[in-house]
């Protein structure tokens, strides 16, 4: 919801303080990468103090700006302000992430965070709806400050979350061991050669699954109102669908993951992705046959982001999981502002459908290569320190960076 309230506010804000389109894109920018950092450090602050300390310090601290932006004046503070905002938007899908696998049996961790990440298509919906009610009745000068300040709002769940939720055992664990030896992991541990191939081909996976999808996101509405020609009124029935489709795609493939395994769900989710959005560029669509393309759009590009956090989970051990995992999940939204602008630099020389769809192959084809070249996790019990166990076998954090396959039946 805080996410997308932004994007109905920007269009006001153009308009209302005469911005160029650049200062637009530098607001986005500025709080995606923002963003990409706050989520880095805010993963390895989870590794040193807590999951839930520091998923409850974000939700204050995002909550906090959104809000503060409600009162900017002009362009530079806004600015200011929304790049403290993504700090702690960064950082608090990394320590919840993290909890949530760390809390689930093998057997059910993909459904289970795949579930609460099925969150974002409802959050969405109640931003469309807000932005449509408060935009249309609400005086225009006062209409988008209200809408950013409604993002205060999530930070009262923390005086429930502050009572109801506890350290997973499994961390706790692991801390002790760190505490009595005396020294632990730096920010660089997942760096090191042992853990490299893994940090990096995890990256490459968000950056196909996140920055790609997230890139052609960015520009489908304008391809619709610019190619297509979609009225504002079809624009709305459009994004309802997408957001449907997104929020049933996260269920299927947070299942799926479960049933198929994590690599080839996402082989599965990458190779539909490219064909749908291929389907938008080039098929004569129009009418309700394009709106509709929305469903199945949202359902495989949008949903096939559950699936990366229990992977996430799986591939990094105990001690540097928050650092291993927001770091990738993050690389790939920053990754994403680049496609974003490599769309915008080959649309001057070919055609937008050519653009997005070149990025499009280039970005799922490098996702699908990181997919053959991760190991499988899949039934993976997590275990305190720097290992993950695979049906009652030990795998030390140099086995968890081999690219091979490991057994893994269903556990009771």
């Amino acid at each position: 919801m805080d996410a997308q309230l932004f994007s109905f506010v920007l269009p006001v804000l153009i308009a209302a303080w005469a911005m160029t389109t650049a200062q637009a894109g530098y607001l986005a920018t500025a709080t995606l990468f923002s963003a990409a950092v706050g989520g880095w450090a805010c993963g390895y602050l989870a590794d040193r103090f807590g999951r839930v300390r520091v998923m409850q310090f974000t939700i204050l601290w995002f909550s906090l700006f959104t809000f503060l932006a409600g009162f900017s004046q002009n362009f530079e503070q806004l600015i200011i302000v929304r790049v403290l905002q993504g700090l702690g938007f960064g950082g608090e899908w990394a320590a919840g992430a993290v909890l949530m696998g760390e809390i689930i049996r093998p057997e059910h961790r993909g459904k289970a965070v795949g579930c609460v990440q099925s969150g974002f298509g409802i959050g969405w919906s109640v931003a469309a709806i807000l932005a449509g009610v408060i935009l249309a009745h609400v005086p225009a000068d006062y209409a988008w400050r209200t809408l950013l300040m409604i993002g205060v709002l999530p930070g009262f769940l923390v005086l429930y979350l502050r009572r109801r939720l506890e350290e997973p055992e499994l961390y706790q664990q692991t801390r002790a061991a760190i505490n009595a030896a005396g020294r632990g992991p730096g920010l660089g541990a997942i760096f090191q050669p042992n853990m490299l191939p893994v940090t990096i081909l995890a990256s490459l996976l968000a950056f196909g699954v996140i920055g790609v999808g997230g890139a052609i996101v960015n520009w489908l509405p304008t391809f619709m109102k610019t190619v297509r020609h979609l009225s504002p009124s079809a624009s709305g029935y459009y994004v309802f669908l997408v957001t449907g489709g997104s929020f049933f795609g996260f269920l299927a493939s947070a299942y799926l993951s479960d049933m198929l395994g994590r690599r080839r769900t996402f082989q599965l989710f990458l190779v539909c992705s490219w064909l749908v959005t291929i389907a938008y560029m080039f098929l004569p669509l129009s009418g309700w046959g394009l709106i509709l393309m929305g469903i199945p759009f949202g359902f495989f590009t949008i949903g096939n982001y559950a699936a990366l956090g229990p992977f996430f989970t799986e591939l990094f051990p105990t001690a540097i999981r928050g650092s291993g995992q927001s770091f990738a999940y993050n690389f790939g939204k920053a990754a994403g502002a680049v496609a974003v602008s490599c769309i915008g630099v080959l649309a001057q020389w070919i055609t937008l459908a050519e653009a997005i769809g070149l990025i499009a192959l280039l970005g799922y084809s490098i996702a699908i290569v990181a997919t053959l070249l991760l190991p499988e996790t899949k039934g993976i019990s997590l275990k305190p320190g720097f290992g993950q166990t695979v049906d009652g076998d030990d795998r030390s954090i140099e086995a968890a960076a081999t690219p091979t396959e490991q057994p893994a039946p269903g556990r009771p």
